[in-house]
């Protein structure tokens, strides 16, 4: 048994993928059974406290790391894990535009996000073993992530702010055409039986809530096309990978009620993640091709990642501090 826990996968022990999934699993059956065991409508302190919780137990995760694999891979992981978390307040606006077209109260907003991230950590890792599979077979792939990155960071510079219209979305649609969606919600349900119009049967339909979290995973896999490859551009350790993000997605939901109320002041942090991904993106061909093959320091990496984040965070809360004053919590 002891041999088994030792082998390598993926190249990092089993024990260590397993002790990472076990505390996973700790912190969502925590969150869910005991923490929110009944619906309720989750203030801005309680979610930063919460949140607070979630980035001490990533940080703390991330010393662990840097001890068993080395400073190398430490500065790696606290580098994706950053990169990761700042995606993920800027994605926030979007899910607050899908819980707002279903009209899902916030005392189930929270149960649909814990749901939504246990789909997300599947999600995410079958992103991640194919990319570090393409990796592993075909370096150059590395060189593709760089110039999509480099690319959308340009975008996201010099275009404007586009808004999600949920109703036009082609799964929304397809839901509502082939499948039996109620009009209203019902509680914290997903599927219920209901009545058929015509025979009066009882039979089954979703509800909005459901229609709500098959959205945001969606949208979920379109945020990460740009945060999975913004990894790899940093490390190609699958299991720094995967634990970076999950560990910055993991605190997302705790953070979503203070961020939804406040995301108003964080419009200049969009600039601050392009460059963060034009920065990711161009060190990969500086690494090769300027400084001969020389790994990039990841000090370096870590240092301007945090820099951009922070002062694009700071900058925003600056030029909106007028909001915040008129609109106070």
């Amino acid at each position: 048994m002891m041999e088994l826990l030792m082998m390598d996968w993926l190249g990092t022990p089993i024990w260590f993928w397993l002790s990472f999934l076990g505390l996973v699993m700790l912190l969502t059956a925590f969150d869910l059974g005991f923490l929110h065991k009944e619906d309720k409508e989750m203030g801005i302190g309680e979610s930063l406290k919460l949140s607070a919780f979630y980035i001490s137990i990533a940080l703390a995760f991330g010393i662990w790391v840097w001890i068993a694999k080395g400073a190398d891979l430490g500065l790696k992981y606290y580098t994706g894990f950053f990169i990761e978390k700042a995606l993920s307040i800027d994605n926030v606006f979007v899910i607050s535009l899908i819980f707002t077209y279903f009209a899902i109260p916030p005392k189930y907003q929270y149960r649909a996000l814990l749901w939504g991230i246990i789909a997300v950590i599947l999600l995410r890792g079958v992103m991640i073993a194919l990319g570090a599979a393409l990796v592993e077979q075909f370096h150059w792939i590395l060189y593709l992530f760089a110039a999509f990155l480099i690319a959308t960071g340009v975008k996201m510079l010099f275009t404007g702010d586009q808004e999600m219209d949920v109703s036009k979305n082609p799964v929304v649609r397809f839901m509502n055409r082939y499948f039996r969606v109620t009009p209203g919600l019902h509680g914290e349900k997903f599927i219920v039986k209901i009545p058929d119009t015509k025979t009066g049967k009882m039979v089954r339909a979703i509800t909005p809530l459901l229609l709500a979290l098959i959205v945001i995973n969606l949208a979920d896999l379109v945020f990460a096309v740009d945060s999975v490859p913004a990894i790899f551009a940093i490390t190609t350790d699958t299991f720094i990978v995967y634990t970076s993000n999950i560990m910055a997605i993991l605190g997302l939901r705790a953070l979503y009620f203070a961020l939804a109320a406040m995301v108003h002041r964080f419009h200049y942090l969009k600039y601050a993640l392009a460059l963060v991904l034009v920065f990711i993106g161009s060190k990969i061909f500086i690494a090769d091709f300027l400084i001969g093959g020389d790994k990039f320091p990841p000090v370096v990496s870590l240092a301007v990642t945090f820099a951009l984040i922070a002062g694009g965070i700071l900058y925003s809360l600056w030029q909106t501090r007028e909001d915040g004053m008129a609109k106070p919590k």
